[in-house]
């Protein structure tokens, strides 16, 4: 679970293919991860988030979790498939990459949209400017927040990511990483929730928030890691054919 830390309150709406993934217990529906709409009734999200047992749901249209403002759709989820490679016992093993089909097809308008993916293959270059969402906590070990809120996270490309003073051989090519500069994250409650790139002047889901480093979310040269949606386009076509 991750969370946007340095982060601002998105205006209402702004990312709508931004979706809130919900366990249910005895207190109630609660936020676990993010995710992205990318069919009308598929959701991207990561594979850590879904590979408990628990009664999951998926609400499109939020921005508030604490207020109805009547743009909510809500979904149950009719089938969880999680990449055949991942391991929970190794996150850093990659794979960290899950769809989830609806039980129906979410209505597009104003406040939901289908998230674009990005071309296969495709590699976006160190600095090249992104925007991390989610609900997740504002700072290491603190609360989730009730509203969507963004941050800038410029990419960190592979060979700097993967050298021994940021995250070394943890980080793989089918990975993406952004930010650290020890001010800006993710953070729990934003797993699997999206790393926005503009491409061509329209924004894509170029990652799926995976994990931090375990000293905190926001350590300097521990960029948030991101499953590289790019590295996983074929196996999205074939999964949610």
């Amino acid at each position: 679970m991750q969370r946007v830390v340095g982060g601002t309150e998105v205006r209402s709406h702004a990312w709508p293919s931004q979706i809130s993934l919900q366990y249910y217990s005895s207190s109630g529906w609660s936020h676990t991860c993010g995710g992205s709409l990318i069919k009308r009734n598929w959701v991207m999200t990561a594979a850590h988030c879904v590979d408990r047992n628990m009664n999951f749901r998926v609400v499109a249209g939020e921005h508030n979790l604490n207020a109805n403002d009547g743009s909510e759709q809500i979904f149950s989820i009719s089938k969880i498939v999680i990449h055949p490679y991942w391991n929970s016992n190794n996150v850093a093993g990659g794979y960290d990459i899950a769809l989830l089909r609806l039980s129906s097809s979410a209505t597009l308008n104003n406040y939901v949209q289908l998230a674009v993916l990005p071309q296969e293959g495709s590699i976006l270059p160190n600095n090249y400017p992104c925007y991390i969402t989610g609900w997740g906590r504002t700072r290491t070990n603190g609360q989730l927040s009730n509203v969507l809120l963004q941050a800038y996270l410029p990419v960190v490309d592979y060979q700097v990511c993967s050298s021994s003073s940021y995250w070394g051989s943890t980080v793989k090519p089918s990975m993406v990483c952004a930010g650290g500069d020890g001010v800006r994250s993710g953070c729990q409650g934003d797993s699997g929730g999206p790393l926005h790139c503009a491409v061509n002047g329209q924004y894509q889901v170029h990652g799926v928030t995976s994990f931090v480093s375990s000293q905190g979310c926001n350590v300097q040269r521990k960029p948030t890691v991101f499953t590289r949606v790019s590295a996983y386009i074929s196996w999205i076509s074939s999964v949610r054919r």
